[in-house]
């Protein structure tokens, strides 16, 4: 899913080898129903091992506290999508990398490099819209200007066919290609040494960046030390039947305009391989799935597509320090309670359930910034998940240099 226009979560505690070790980590709805309560701590790895930084949990995390005009799941997703932003144009690189060499697909990278002299040493983040979206989409933009100011190297990745590269492969892009958000990471990380570098993901891309750390189980690179999902597709059945309902109907149709726009645009690009001959008329995203991207993806059907590709069966696995952040009001992404107790259940996952949020939104009251060793990442930003997670990544990972 991406940016557009269940039951109460429970009470859990960490293990002594959580990543947020001696902390009650809960995803209980506070008593105005705004955020989480989080108790501060110590952050460690989840090798039960001191941090560098020995930053506590409280310099990373605030609390939600939601524009009081804008409690509502609708209300807030419709707002995050057309919210008026200024953005600073950061000098950056556009970079091909290829993902798939039999095919020869290709994704298009936009890189802001950190001077050469300490670019390896400072954290790299790597960033993955939602569907439909790109590098240029708003959220990716607002990240990337905070994870800039802080100091760290910033890698804007496109799914494949998206931010204008539908000629640079003759597949279709799904939610099952972790494997594309690896070869990204590791491409960057060899080209230029980088000692330090964490993924962050919207939506589609948070299933995309909890799919691959929850493949990587404890075999992850040394260098990778951090992963961050916002309003992540973890379960794409039940999120996807969600997009059906009648209150979600406006978000399904306009999904559906793109993804139909996209996929006739293929067809056209490689007649021998895409064709919209006996399509019928495809009226929701589980039938866009069943006829058009399991049969051109290898997958069974929608349903095969949806259980292979869900991070909801790794989630379990995940083994190096990872953040959820998921509103309980979001629209149309559900978190099945099975889902919520594998990550509850893993040590090294922080998840921060918010009662209000809706989908990739989370705008919240502005305030000064705080005090703490992580002042260079201001709260006096509208956007709460944004800020939230480039916090918890320097928190988590920081700069090898400390800078």
């Amino acid at each position: 899913m991406g940016s557009i226009p269940t039951s109460r979560p429970n009470s859990r505690t960490n293990s002594e080898n959580s990543v947020l070790s001696d902390s009650v980590i809960t995803s209980a709805v506070s008593e105005d129903a705004s955020s989480v309560q989080m108790q501060s701590t110590t952050a460690h790895r989840a090798d039960g091992g001191r941090l560098p930084s020995e930053r506590s949990e409280a310099d990373w995390f605030t609390p939600f506290e939601p524009l009081p005009w804008l409690r509502g799941g609708h209300a807030q997703t419709l707002a995050g999508n057309y919210w008026r932003r200024i953005l600073t144009e950061i000098p950056h690189e556009p970079v091909a990398v290829e993902v798939d060499p039999a095919d020869g697909s290709r994704v298009l990278c936009h890189c802001h490099w950190q001077p050469e002299q300490v670019r390896a040493d400072r954290l790299s983040v790597v960033l993955v819209h939602g569907l439909e979206g790109s590098s240029d989409s708003r959220y990716i933009r607002g990240i990337t200007e905070l994870a800039w100011d802080a100091g760290c190297n910033v890698i804007r990745m496109n799914m494949r066919n998206c931010g204008g590269t539908d000629t640079w492969s003759p597949t279709l892009y799904h939610s099952g290609l972790s494997a594309d958000v690896g070869t990204v990471l590791h491409y960057f990380a060899g080209l230029h040494g980088l000692r330090r570098v964490s993924m962050a993901g919207y939506s589609m891309g948070g299933n995309l960046v909890l799919k691959l750390v929850g493949e990587l189980e404890d075999q992850a690179p040394d260098w990778l030390m951090a992963a961050v999902g916002v309003s992540p597709a973890i379960d794409l059945a039940a999120s996807a039947d969600a997009l059906h309902e009648p209150s979600n109907r406006m978000y399904e149709r306009h999904f559906l305009r793109n993804l139909m726009r996209r996929y006739r645009g293929k067809a056209e690009l490689f007649p021998e391989i895409y064709s919209m001959d006996g399509l019928g008329p495809i009226r929701t995203i589980r039938e866009f799935d069943d006829r058009i991207t399991a049969r051109y993806s290898g997958f069974a059907g929608a349903d095969d597509y949806y259980y292979r590709a869900a991070s909801a069966r790794v989630v379990s696995r995940i083994a190096i320090p990872t953040l959820v952040i998921h509103a309980v009001d979001d629209p149309f992404i559900r978190l099945t309670p099975d889902s919520r107790d594998a990550l509850l259940g893993n040590p090294a996952v922080t998840l921060v359930e918010t009662q209000h949020g809706g989908h990739c939104a989370f705008l919240q009251k502005t305030k000064g910034t705080r005090g703490t060793a992580l002042q260079f990442v201001s709260q006096n930003c509208r956007h709460w998940a944004e800020v939230t997670l480039v916090r918890y990544l320097m928190a988590t990972a920081g700069h090898a240099d400390g800078g």
